[in-house]
């Protein structure tokens, strides 16, 4: 229901509201960090990052199939570890959230030879290949077990042939996948001898069956192995297979492997050892295990506890492992364990430790590890939690960590370093100003594009034009808020106006961002402002904004409660701060979590809102997966109390105003089923309301032929007529 990154539950609506300022196609560095590669109408291009020069690898036409007469439509590719070889993605499957099955090519650029893999497995089945660091194999999984490729005679090896729907081997179910983004299940080991990888056994996780009644006469369910809040989890556990006799060895890590996650796990250095990660059932204890993959033998290096909850690991070493410093007998690894998120050298048998971004400021995400020039390279914003800006610190942990982004170009920006840590794309946005791009060098900066800089194209830009502003809110409990505003046009203060509020509220997103696209409603047909609405939206105290861990953690055990509570006094403080706002025409909408919220909103404080339109909500906690609600809630089990309170089937009963909801019943993520319930909590206390399901729909509610429009209608004219727009 709910990711951060970026995935999650509220993604679909959120992307439509944000630019995060990426580029359209992420850079795949040579190795030398001098150049990148890319795929284009040519074929699969190397650009030299200064000069760009451009040299076509493998042309179009080198693509073309035996007995075919177009090319493959590459949707993505990797070169293998020596770069001979090209491996391609093609004719790709949605996998519940992202195309991660699909047929694989592999193009020898020496010979001029295009093979397919997977030669007599089903067409489109293929997940995750990639190609051994010898460059001789590949290995990939099909229908849940894992098979390896010989590149030369086309031998197929099955080295797993227990996979099912249940038991699941180099990738992952759907809890799995979903709140630990967890997707590429298996790692090839260094010396190319073995893989390590997942298996998960869902065999006792109960089946969610959702029905679709349209595409046939008859009826038919399709079943999701669906852990809710309170089951237990999918057992978990790693085995290394050996190529030459495929036999699996399983690691040993201690504990009940159906009440722990290993979210995280990589090869340590050299080829003898696999690192993971590990969190209990509540996800408050974080260890980490080295593991022999001869024996199986784990050793505990490192733990940490949190009274609230601990955080998955960034993957950005080691294809989801460590990242090693030193002689690679140090790690580095993300602690809030000071009140703030800051990155640490830990050595290997964690007994000492260095932090290497110290002060009383979140590092928001990492971003390069340059360990030849001794220096990290990480986004941060200390003064402004709304901004993102490069920092770059010392390795060592001394001196202080100095800001790279120029400090005139407020607002977000983001960064593809390259290897060498010498050359960077940079993007830059805000409120008012697209998203734009420029090649740098670093650590001094400097753009290559002279004219076409960042920094020209701003000082050409009108920044008058920006329509969204910034300000804080300080509710009558003290709890200060940061919020973004768009005004009425032509606004006269001594009129009122309708006021629309945008929620989210939960730890998986934060709605205020300055960053091109926030304060965009695509669910608006038209301009909301030029129609006379005052457009809000507040981030409360849970929201994963760079504030600390105090903030982000004053929600646990109490979504549905602090979030709601926050969002409502500050709802009253802007009512009482900007006289020309109408206390008596205050909507609120949102998606997935902000549909929570919104009911909660909505019948929770129905003196201070009196329309809402929520789509895809979790009306009842304990509908949802155990990952994610026990994270941020505990077990229910032990405080069912919690889930209860923040439900707001619980509270539908006090619903006063107008609500509009809205749901798809194809929902594999937040179930339909939330939908009912609600619907007959309403129904049971004769509270009137109106009421959209969109068959088969998933959570996106993205699917059909003219969903998107109609949607975008009902959503306009309920709200234009529940809260009309426009000075009175």
């Amino acid at each position: 229901m709910h990711h951060v990154t970026a995935s999650r539950l509220f993604l679909f609506f959120l992307c439509l509201l944000f630019s995060f300022t990426a580029i359209a196609q992420e850079l795949q560095w040579t190795p030398d960090g001098n150049s990148y590669r890319v795929s284009d109408k040519e074929g699969i291009i190397q650009v030299n990052f200064a000069t760009r020069e451009k040299n076509i690898i493998v042309a179009t036409d080198r693509l073309i199939p035996a007995g075919t007469a177009k090319p493959l439509t590459v949707r993505s590719f990797r070169f293998s570890a020596d770069g001979k070889k090209v491996l391609i993605f093609t004719n790709t499957q949605r996998v519940w959230r992202y195309e991660t099955r699909g047929d694989y090519w592999v193009y020898d650029i020496g010979s001029g030879k295009l093979s397919q893999l997977g030669s007599g497995l089903p067409a489109a089945s293929l997940m995750f290949a990639k190609i051994s660091p010898d460059g001789l194999s590949a290995a990939y999984v099909s229908r849940h077990d894992i098979y390896v490729e010989n590149l030369a005679s086309g031998k197929i090896t099955r080295l797993t042939s227990d996979g099912t729907d249940k038991i699941i081997n180099g990738t992952f179910d759907w809890a799995y996948e979903e709140e630990f983004d967890c997707r590429d299940g298996f790692r090839w080991s260094p010396d190319s001898k073995s893989v390590a990888y997942w298996q998960i056994d869902a065999s006792k996780v109960k089946y969610f069956l959702m029905i679709n009644n349209t595409d046939s006469i008859y009826s038919r369910t399709i079943p999701v192995e669906y852990p809710k809040v309170g089951e237990n989890p999918s057992a978990c556990r790693i085995g290394v297979v050996n190529l030459k006799n495929k036999k699996t060895t399983w690691m040993k890590v201690p504990g009940d492997p159906v009440q722990h996650y290993i979210p995280r796990m990589g090869w340590a250095p050299g080829t003898t050892g696999i690192v993971l990660q590990q969190l209990d059932r509540k996800q408050q204890e974080s260890k980490i295990f080295i593991c022999n993959a001869a024996t199986g033998a784990a050793d505990q290096i490192y733990a940490e506890k949190d009274e609230a909850w601990t955080d998955v690991q960034d993957v950005w070493g080691n294809e989801g492992g460590l990242e090693w410093v030193g002689q690679d007998n140090e790690f580095i690894w993300a602690s809030e364990k000071n009140g703030w998120r800051n990155f640490y050298r830990v050595s290997r048998n964690g007994q000492q430790e260095v932090n290497i971004t110290p002060g009383d400021y979140d590092v928001i995400s990492p971003v390069l590890l340059d360990k030849a020039n001794n220096a990290f390279y990480f986004m941060a914003s200390p003064d402004n939690a709304t901004e993102r800006y490069l920092y770059r610190a010392s390795l060592d942990g001394t001196g202080k960590a100095v800001r790279l982004t120029p400090v005139d170009q407020k607002g977000t920006h983001s960064y593809q370093i390259s290897p060498n840590g010498l050359w960077a794309m940079h993007s830059f946005s805000n409120t008012g100003f697209p998203t734009v791009r420029e090649r740098i060098s670093l650590p001094d900066h400097r753009s290559l594009d002279v004219e076409d800089s960042v920094a020209a194209k701003w000082a050409r830009h009108d920044q008058g034009k920006n329509r969204v502003e910034f300000f804080q809110v300080t509710t009558s409990e003290g709890v200060t808020m940061d919020g973004w505003m768009i005004k009425p046009a032509n606004l006269d203060t001594t009129k009122k106006y309708p006021v629309v509020f945008y929620v989210y509220s939960e730890p998986a997103g934060a709605t205020v961002r300055n960053a091109w696209g926030t304060g965009s409603n695509w669910l608006y047909d038209g301009d909301p402002a030029a129609d006379g609405y005052c457009y809000i939206s507040l981030d409360n105290r849970g929201t994963p904004a760079p504030k600390g861990r105090a903030w982000r953690k004053a929600i646990y055990r109490k979504i549905g409660i602090v979030n709601i509570r926050d969002q409502a006094l500050g709802a009253q403080a802007l009512l009482k701060r900007w006289s020309w706002l109408d206390e008596n025409r205050v909507a609120v909408h949102g998606w997935s979590g902000g549909g929570s919220a919104t009911l909660n909103l909505l019948f929770q404080y129905p003196e201070t809102y009196q329309t809402g339109i929520s789509v895809a909500a979790v009306a009842n906690q304990l509908c949802y997966d155990n990952i994610y609600q026990e994270r941020y809630m505990g077990l229910p089990q032990e405080n069912r109390e919690d889930f209860v309170a923040g439900s707001p089937v619980t509270h539908a009963k006090n619903l006063k105003g107008n609500l509009l909801y809205i749901h798809g019943t194809g929902d594999d993520n937040v179930h339909f089923q939330n939908a009912e319930l609600l619907v007959n909590e309403l129904v049971k206390h004769g509270k009137l309301f109106q009421y959209m399901a969109y068959p088969n729909r998933s959570h996106g509610i993205g699917e059909g032929e003219g969903t998107s429009e109609h949607l975008k209608q009902l959503f306009t004219r309920y709200l234009q007529e529940k809260c009309p727009a426009g000075a009175r």
